[in-house]
């Protein structure tokens, strides 16, 4: 942090003051939920591990992608916003900037990869269905892969990485394929390979699958029939997929949109201000998959509440009206046993209406007459009376 480069004016905020505030307060605010958010849906995953299907595979692979850019990058970004300027120098502002590619390459591909499999699984399902979990592990290793190649690109000199427009952050050097060829062809070639490409896939996977559900109800039957007992979470896994993709692609359009029209218009005409809010938008993209599975997939809501659930009781008895509370109930149940066993009587008590004195000689048999009864309750112990042997006493001493 006590470098010369750290006081250059590159790493100076160029938006105001009341702007970095918020854009912190923001930031504070996501990093809160994707840390408590991924972590519960990979705990939860980890808890049921042994019934994981192979699509969920990418849900677990893209909550730990978001995860690492909510540790790599929220916790530089946050202070540097409150303090209206990069604190971190230039060595930290190129990792920054290559986890910040990284990781959000790997969502990126990662729910294109998803959404193939839904696809296969859907439209082509003689194939899909024997799509295993050790193919989904190959999948998820290729995608980070994949991310990694245009990560690093930046540190082997193609293309660079260089603060953000609006100083606070640091991301790819947009400005850069104005004069220089490699830098263009990094640029063109992260485009077209790492947001043209996977979106098409993306578009083209879910629009198969919804031609495929509204073609042939057959399909459909195949897909959620009960004979594999596994295609129903299938199914509602491509539709929490669409979500997931929606709101990933709304996050990082915007940027995209941005970093085009620096890289091949006039860079200068782009507002500091518009990069920063893109910014917000593309980092809120890592609360989307947990609060969409963890509320929409009931498996996941299920075993969330039994995870939970030890952890309520805990709770509940270390609390100082727990205690009393068992008490009194312990209590109620004690006194609701003994009313039930020396109950007041009507005359139709359990015993009343026998033969007390029998002898084999049935007419000479005594019975008694059903009689009233009461339990007297004042002192420590009680005493079962008839009602005709007990002299006027209030009644809160008699049950």
């Amino acid at each position: 942090m006590g470098n010369t480069s750290d006081t250059s004016a590159v790493f100076a905020s160029t938006i105001s003051k009341e702007h970095d505030i918020l854009m912190g307060s923001l930031y504070s605010v996501f990093c809160i939920l994707s840390l408590l958010g991924n972590c519960i849906l990979l705990l939860v995953a980890y808890h049921k591990r042994s019934t994981l299907k192979p699509a969920e595979f990418f849900i677990i692979n893209l909550s730990i992608s978001d995860l690492g850019m909510t540790l790599s990058l929220f916790p530089l970004a946050i202070p540097s916003a409150f303090s209206h300027r990069w604190l971190f120098g230039e060595i930290t502002c190129q990792l920054y900037a290559m986890c910040g590619v990284l990781f959000g390459l790997c969502s990126l591909t990662n729910l294109t990869a998803l959404s193939l499999v839904c696809c296969l699984k859907v439209c082509i399902p003689n194939h899909g269905n024997k799509f295993s979990s050790s193919h989904a592990r190959l999948l998820v290793a290729g995608v980070w892969c994949y991310a990694s190649v245009f990560a690093v690109g930046p540190l082997a000199q193609w293309g660079h990485y260089s603060p953000e427009p609006y100083g606070t952050a640091c991301c790819i050097d947009w400005q850069a394929p104005n004069h220089e060829l490699s830098a263009l062809s990094y640029i063109v070639c992260l485009f077209i390979f790492c947001y043209v490409l996977p979106c098409t896939i993306i578009f083209f996977s879910y629009t198969f699958i919804l031609l495929t559900v509204r073609g042939s109800r057959q399909a459909v039957q195949q897909h959620v029939s009960p004979q594999t007992k596994t295609t129903n979470a299938h199914a509602l896994i491509v539709k929490l997929s669409v979500a997931v993709c929606i709101g990933f692609l709304g996050a990082w359009t915007p940027y995209a949109a941005l970093a085009m029209w620096a890289a091949f218009g006039d860079a200068t005409r782009v507002p500091a201000a518009a990069f920063a809010l893109a910014a917000v938008f593309a980092k809120s993209s890592t609360i989307y998959n947990p609060v969409v599975y963890l509320l929409c997939k009931p498996n996941f809501r299920e075993c969330l509440y039994r995870d939970t659930s030890m952890l309520r009781q805990m709770i509940y008895r270390g609390s100082p009206q727990s205690e009393p509370k068992e008490r009194f109930g312990s209590t109620l149940q004690r006194n609701k046993e003994v009313s039930i066993s020396t109950r007041f009587s009507n005359g139709q008590q359990e015993g009343y209406g026998l033969c007390l004195q029998c002898t084999d000689n049935a007419t000479l048999c005594h019975v008694t007459a059903p009689q009233r009864t009461a339990c007297i309750l004042t002192g420590s112990t009680y005493t079962e009376v008839t009602v005709s042997q007990l002299s006027a006493k209030p009644q809160a001493d008699f049950l």
